[in-house]
């Protein structure tokens, strides 16, 4: 008996989560509607995503860690790290760094989490070590594809490109209530000195976040204009 109830002790003082608490697994795709600037409104304008929601920004869980009798608090702190192509360069970022970096008007991250079907699960593998062996690689300012280069939708393509999990589609910087290029763009590609990639095949999170091959598990937050 007294065995039991030891045991009892040990099992609540390892499950530590509440009701509220979701622990991602390696492989899981976080969408997030960032606003870190005007680029990141302008990607959102042309695309929406999952439920009508906003998604500029994408990572994917590559760590999480050993998670055994751990309270939840160190775990999202230390053991999850997420994979993003950010400026300057593909990076991995502690769980709570990325989610904290959008809040709705409730302090939640405006993130949603997919997750690949149970009958895609076994690419996961392979998709997580392409993404560890880009580490470092420049950021993809240009947003081209085949330039050596990533930017955060790019990235996380190209992890499951073999296995089409995601598809691309052409570009287009153009706001669909005007029917012109958006000055925002117009500005950016000025400075880099060169032509806007209207029409050119590219990716975006929105687009990823529509897959019939991934499931919507988790939401964080309310991303703008998400529709629950």
């Amino acid at each position: 008996m007294k065995y039991i109830y030891l045991v009892f002790i040990f099992s609540i003082s390892c499950n530590t989560n509440s009701n509220k608490e979701f622990l991602p697994q390696v492989g899981d795709i976080l969408f997030q509607d960032l606003d870190s600037s005007p680029l990141c409104e302008a990607i959102e304008t042309v695309t929406p995503g999952f439920n009508g929601g906003n998604f500029s920004h994408i990572g994917i869980v590559t760590e999480v860690g050993n998670n055994n009798c751990i309270n939840s608090d160190y775990l999202f702190e230390h053991h999850i790290r997420v994979t993003e192509a950010i400026p300057n360069f593909v990076t991995t970022s502690r769980l709570d760094s990325f989610l904290n970096q959008s809040l709705d008007n409730n302090a939640q991250p405006k993130v949603i989490v997919g997750r690949l079907k149970k009958e895609y699960s076994h690419l996961i593998q392979d998709a997580i070590l392409f993404l560890k062996n880009k580490i470092g690689f420049e950021y993809d300012d240009e947003f081209l594809f085949n330039n050596n280069k990533y930017y955060c939708s790019e990235l996380i393509y190209e992890a499951f490109a073999k296995d089409s999990i995601f598809e691309l589609a052409p570009m287009t910087f153009i706001d669909p209530k005007t029917n012109k290029t958006m000055e925002v763009w117009e500005d950016y590609y000025l400075t880099k000195k060169m032509e806007i990639p209207e029409g050119q095949i590219g990716i975006n999170p929105g687009l990823m976040s529509l897959s019939k091959k991934i499931e919507i598990i988790h939401i964080y937050g309310q991303p703008h204009k998400f529709k629950n």
